[in-house]
């Protein structure tokens, strides 16, 4: 019988981008917005372990009890950041995500190695698109 003190959690990195990759996302939105998704998320049960990104997406590794549904998390999150940020008046245009995402699955040996990469976004995006950062998560299949 198993034992009833593990918990169980399921890691994702989760890349959400803003409606037509426009950069809207400047530096000290960026700021307010991760904070308050961190909260908004543990409010609702899901701990964001990193979140971080650039003008035009973000990245997110999450943690998720087995009985989450991962798409009905990242609605909730992504209507809840972008209702938010249009009530904030933080811009001055309406805001909203694309409707997909792109997640991928972390092991428990790999959180800190996920966790330091997307820490490191703007750094990485400096000289490289989100396009190639994709094709080489999508390169890399069991």
């Amino acid at each position: 019988m198993a034992n009833q003190n593990h918990k169980i959690w399921l890691f994702v990195h989760v890349i959400v981008t803003v409606h037509e990759r426009r950069p809207l996302l400047k530096k000290p939105i960026r700021t307010v917005l991760f904070a308050h998704l961190q909260q908004d998320a543990s409010a609702k049960g899901t701990k964001v372990t990193a979140v971080n990104g650039v003008e035009d997406h973000l990245h997110l590794l999450i943690q998720l009890h087995p009985a989450q549904n991962l798409l009905q998390v990242m609605k909730a999150l992504k209507t809840e950041a972008s209702g938010w940020i249009n009530n904030s008046n933080l811009l001055t245009e309406p805001f909203e995500w694309e409707e997909n995402f792109a997640a991928y699955t972390v092991s428990p040996s790999g959180v800190k190695q996920v966790a330091d990469f997307i820490g490191k976004q703007e750094e990485y995006h400096k000289t490289k698109s989100l396009e190639s950062e994709l094709e080489v998560f999508d390169k890399v299949q069991l």
